[in-house]
């Protein structure tokens, strides 16, 4: 493209203008012809001259021309190489598109523009609070504020139930969480506003308060884990925390006045139950000693009808077998019987054929004086 040496105004391309005419926005001149494109081969040569101008002159300054050009494009190479520190993952873009990821240590990619890295973090445990805002340590009403638009639940006892808690999450997967959700932080804590308050429905509201919050727990953490996953948002969630589980505050009181009774009728139960088993078994041990003391009784006189019966069958027998012996012996056995209970004189015979009384011991007297010892 030739230039254009004529006088007049000169375009920004350097292209002359008509005296007579207005001037293109190219530099051309006006009079009928149109707006001219910029002249490629006089751009080149202008920004040559400029470049020599900076350069020694001589046979040389081509060389030391692609020598800058080199050494320029290998300093833009060495933009590439990035460290990947411990606790991060890196995530490599080319041309905005993500390509692959990388592990911690010395890595290289296409600097930019072509291509670019992320570096997020993912060993950081961070902690959404939801029901409050302020430090999950600080006490209510001093340092952290209630959201009743977040904290208040109905439960599954159609009650409602004020409840503050944190959820404590990390990165598993960082270019899922860099480009499959377009706000974590926000979509998280709703989320896990979502899960608690169905797992709150499911639970009535004297377990929430109770003996069941470790089950609320692990369920919306389970749950709001499952959410995560569907949306493939590149988050683990480590912990679901309850912090203050209470009656709405319009209510609380009366609510108290409810826990009071319910203590006081379980306190008296506890009471009942402990007389109960106190009682219960003395009762059963001195039932249990009647009928074993009836049973021994019983077996006594069974026992001892059989030997008095089995005793008269023999003495029949033997009467029947010889009755003048049985009858003597008998007759023997009954009087020792009698003469043993009573107090005895034994009159004999004398040595003149005449009565006398026979000395004897009168050891049942001395017995009976020394009051039946020996």
């Amino acid at each position: 493209m030739a230039k254009n040496s004529q006088g007049g105004n000169g375009g920004p391309w350097g292209g002359g203008g008509g005296n007579d005419g207005p001037q293109g926005p190219w530099g051309g001149g006006g009079g009928g012809r149109g707006p001219q494109p910029p002249d490629i081969d006089e751009l080149l040569r202008q920004s040559q001259e400029k470049i020599k101008s900076f350069l020694p002159q001589g046979a040389g300054s081509g060389r030391m021309i692609t020598m800058l050009i080199l050494v320029a494009i290998v300093i833009w190479s060495l933009t590439g190489m990035y460290r990947v520190e411990p606790g991060q993952q890196g995530v490599e873009l080319l041309f905005g598109k993500f390509v692959k990821q990388t592990e911690p240590g010395l890595n290289f990619w296409l600097p930019a523009p072509i291509g670019e890295v992320y570096k997020p973090n993912v060993d950081r445990t961070n902690t959404i609070a939801v029901g409050f805002s302020g430090s999950a340590d600080a006490a209510r009403g001093t340092a952290r504020r209630d959201i009743p638009q977040e904290s208040l639940m109905l439960t599954g006892d159609q009650n409602i139930i004020d409840i503050d808690f944190v959820v404590q999450w990390r990165i598993k997967n960082a270019a899922d969480y860099l480009f499959n959700i377009r706000d974590p932080q926000a979509t998280i804590k709703i989320a896990a506003e979502s899960a608690m308050r169905e797992v709150v429905g499911q639970t009535d509201l004297e377990g929430a308060l109770t003996n069941q919050r470790s089950q609320v727990e692990e369920g919306a953490k389970v749950l709001l884990q499952t959410i995560l996953d569907d949306y493939q948002a590149g988050v683990f969630i480590a912990e679901v925390k309850l912090q203050q589980v209470d009656p709405p505050k319009e209510v609380i009181d009366s609510f108290n006045d409810v826990q009071r009774a319910k203590q006081d009728q379980e306190r008296s139960i506890n009471e009942a139950v402990t007389y109960r088993n106190d009682i219960v078994p003395k009762a059963k041990g001195q039932a249990e000693k009647m009928i074993q003391a009836g049973e021994a009784y019983r077996e006594k006189v069974i026992n001892e009808a059989e030997g008095e019966a089995a005793r008269f069958i023999s003495v029949l027998e033997a009467y029947q077998t010889n009755k003048e012996v049985t009858r003597r012996r008998m007759y023997l056995e009954t009087m020792q019987a009698i003469l043993m209970k009573s107090d005895k004189v034994i009159i004999d015979s004398g040595p003149n054929g005449g009565s006398g009384v026979v000395p004897y011991l009168p050891l049942p007297e001395l017995k009976k004086r020394s009051g039946g010892t020996n």
